[in-house]
Formats: C-alpha cells, sequence, structure tokens
C-alpha cells in the first residue's frame, strides 16, 4: 500500500518554526509564524474567553454530539457579526450558516459544497494568496486559477489587473477574495472598490466567495466588514468562509464559520442541506467548546471585554507598522512606506530570497523565503536590532 510512496515536501512555514527552535542565538526574532504574538511573544487566552470557559465549564451538562450544524446560536451570532444585525439578506431569509472545525473547515465544507453542484468547477484566487487555499480547493476537485492582485517589485495593490483578470471568470466560475488584512500581503480593496468588483461579479455572473479570518485587525469590526456587506448587498449568490482564530484568539479550539447566500430562501435551504450532506461524509459533526465560547461572548456583557481586547490586538499590530517604518527611515531606508499603509498581521519586505537567508544565517531573523512577515512577531524589546539588520543586508 505505501512502500511506493516518497516524502511529501515539508510546510515552508513548519520547516522555519523547527530552524527556528533549533537555533541557539540568544537575540533571534521569529517573524514567520502566522499567530498574534504580545511584548512577550506570548499568543495569550483573552479574558472575555477566561471567563466564557468557565462559565460553560460550570454549566456544560452533557458531551453529546453538537449536530451537523453545530452551535445554532453560535451560527446566528456570528452571522449577525459579520454581516451586521439588520443587513437585508439575514431578514430575506437567504442566509444559513453552519459551525466548522476552523477557517480550513469552512473552506473545505464550501468547496466539497461547490464540487456536488459543479464538478471541476474554476475558484480564481489571488496573486498571492495564503498558501492553504490551493491545497483545499484542489483537494476537492476544483480547478485553482490565479488573478492579478499584487505587485511585489512596488509593494502595492495592482486593482486595474485584478480587473482585467478577473474578466475571465463567468457564471458557474467563483472569484475568492480576503475580506479585510490580506493574507500575505497586507494590501486590501477600498470600499470603492469592493463596489467596482460587486458589479464585475453581476455583470459576468461569477459568484463572490469570501475568505474572512481578520475581522477586527484592520481597522474596526464595522469597517473591515463593509466590502463583505457591501457584496452580500448587491449579489445573488456569495459564499463566505469566517475564522475565530485570530480575533478570538481560538487557535488550537478550531472554530469557524461556512455561510451561504443565494437569491431567495428557498434555494438557501437546497445549498444548506447539500453543505450538511458534504461535511456528514467528512468530519460528521464539528467540535463544540469553542463555538460556545464565542456565543456566550456575543451573547452577553463579555462582548464589551472582548472588543475591548480585540482593540487592544489591533492598536498593538498598528503601532508596531508605524514603529518599524520609522526606525527604518531613520537609518536610510525610505521606501518602506507601504508597511504602515497596509493592514493586519502580514505583509511582505520585499527583500530577495538572498537577503531574506542573509537574514537568517547572519542575524537568526526568520521568515519565510518571499519575505512576508508576522507583524506581531516585533516587539519594543527586538524593533531597533531588526531595523538594524534589514538595512545590513540592504547594503
Amino acid at each position: 500500500m505505501f512502500e511506493h510512496l516518497e516524502n511529501f515536501p515539508a510546510d515552508p512555514i513548519l520547516k522555519l518554526m523547527g530552524e527556528y527552535q533549533a537555533d541557539s542565538r540568544a537575540e533571534k526574532i521569529d517573524l514567520g509564524v502566522g499567530v498574534y504574538k504580545n511584548e512577550e511573544g506570548d499568543t495569550p487566552v483573552l479574558k472575555a474567553v477566561k471567563i466564557a470557559e468557565a462559565r460553560i465549564l460550570e454549566s456544560e451538562s452533557t458531551k453529546s454530539y453538537v449536530g451537523p450544524a453545530g452551535n445554532h446560536e453560535f451560527n446566528q451570532l456570528l452571522s449577525a457579526e459579520l454581516l451586521g444585525q439588520n443587513h437585508s439578506a439575514i431578514s430575506a431569509g437567504r442566509v444559513k450558516a453552519i459551525q466548522t472545525p476552523g477557517g480550513c473547515g469552512a473552506l473545505k465544507a464550501l468547496a466539497d459544497l461547490i464540487a456536488r453542484t459543479k464538478p471541476g468547477a474554476k475558484v480564481f484566487v489571488s496573486n498571492p494568496t495564503w498558501a492553504n487555499h490551493e491545497a483545499i480547493f484542489s483537494g476537492s476537485g476544483l480547478t485553482v486559477e490565479y488573478y492579478g492582485y499584487y505587485d511585489k517589485a512596488n509593494s502595492q495593490l495592482t486593482f486595474d489587473l485584478m480587473m482585467q483578470d478577473l474578466q475571465k471568470a463567468k457564471a458557474g466560475d467563483l472569484v475568492l477574495v480576503h475580506g479585510c488584512c490580506h493574507n500575505p500581503c497586507g494590501a486590501d480593496l477600498s470600499l470603492a472598490q469592493w463596489q467596482m468588483f460587486a458589479e464585475l461579479a453581476n455583470k459576468n455572473g461569477f459568484t463572490p466567495f469570501i475568505d474572512v479570518a481578520y475581522q477586527g485587525f484592520g481597522i474596526d469590526l464595522e469597517t473591515d466588514a463593509a466590502g463583505l456587506r457591501l457584496v452580500a448587498e448587491q449579489c445573488p449568490e456569495v459564499l463566505i468562509a469566517a475564522s475565530c482564530s485570530k480575533n478570538f484568539g481560538l487557535y488550537r479550539e478550531r472554530t469557524g464559520l461556512a455561510m451561504l447566500i443565494t437569491h431567495d430562501e428557498t434555494a438557501t435551504t437546497k445549498a444548506l442541506s447539500q453543505l450538511l450532506a458534504a461535511t456528514r461524509a467528512n468530519y460528521s459533526m464539528p467540535p463544540s467548546h469553542g463555538a460556545a465560547i464565542v456565543a456566550e461572548i456575543l451573547s452577553t456583557e463579555l462582548k464589551t471585554l472582548w472588543i475591548e481586547e480585540l482593540e487592544a490586538m489591533h492598536g498593538r499590530i498598528s503601532g508596531l507598522r508605524q514603529a518599524l517604518n520609522r526606525a527604518l527611515k531613520a537609518r536610510g531606508a525610505n521606501n518602506f512606506d507601504f508597511i504602515e499603509e497596509q493592514k493586519g498581521m502580514f505583509s511582505f519586505l520585499g527583500l530577495s530570497e538572498a537577503q531574506v537567508a542573509r537574514l537568517k544565517s547572519e542575524y537568526a531573523i526568520y521568515m519565510v523565503g518571499s519575505s512576508r512577515i508576522n507583524i506581531a512577531g516585533i516587539s519594543s524589546a527586538n524593533l531597533e536590532y531588526l531595523a538594524d539588520s534589514i538595512v545590513a543586508v540592504l547594503e
């Protein structure tokens, strides 16, 4: 059965993690792993999560299955957080959602639904995009194509190229867009650009597929969801995959949401039945704990505390972007303003693979070969050293 198998290439980020951990140098910096970190380099459990967990553990009376769709209260509350309480799609009954094992589970569930609807359907994804998108979609038998999105040489969004490439997307195709805080480049669409995207979707007939993993990390909860809400308002069909890993800090609890929006309630109900059939054949039932935490937070006074903690995480990232840009300018590197302008945890530094290799070998600074960095890996303790090192490899 297995003697013919070859070793599968190691995930570059996981490989980088191992190299960083094995590095004995005292002054080392990990900018590779995509998790939020505080000033001490830890990924903390939010206070709102701790309180919610305590309440759940005190009141929980069973460990029975939660059902194929998961926690219904979680589904309703998170849908409203994403779309807004009074969104027309919700009031018209056009929205159905299920709990999934993380954002990856949401992407996979929706990909499997698409495969049932149209085997081999095309999914257009941005170049660049999150590394796992292609694996998830191709793993469901879908065809992945790329559209231009970001110019690495000039560190800027290429919206005109994006719209030009998406002229090829037609009815029966899907176009994946990052809801906010694009991973890996940090360059987001403006609301005016979201409007043009929605108009093109309606004109050509393709279905928008929105991956939203960082709501609240860009500007704030409402602003970060504005583009998503506009598309859901104007387009007859939309798929949305959401993650609670980052903005609730629930990485290991695997808490996500797969949302369907169709042209009317009857069609949405039919699509939901197929989505549930697809998940039944995959993981059967989602886990309970993370969704119960989110539901407790969003339905009680804990929401205020959560928003305060989320704003603090966002503030830290924004402050680090500004501080890094200013530190580089102070050293004569004046072409890094894009770091301050971009959103979320990630940006490309615009370095060559050789320069990235030098940062690792000479300065114990770890990032993936594309020079994508996790901004949250920076701290006041390592900022000056990082800026010195970047400038050194630029010379």
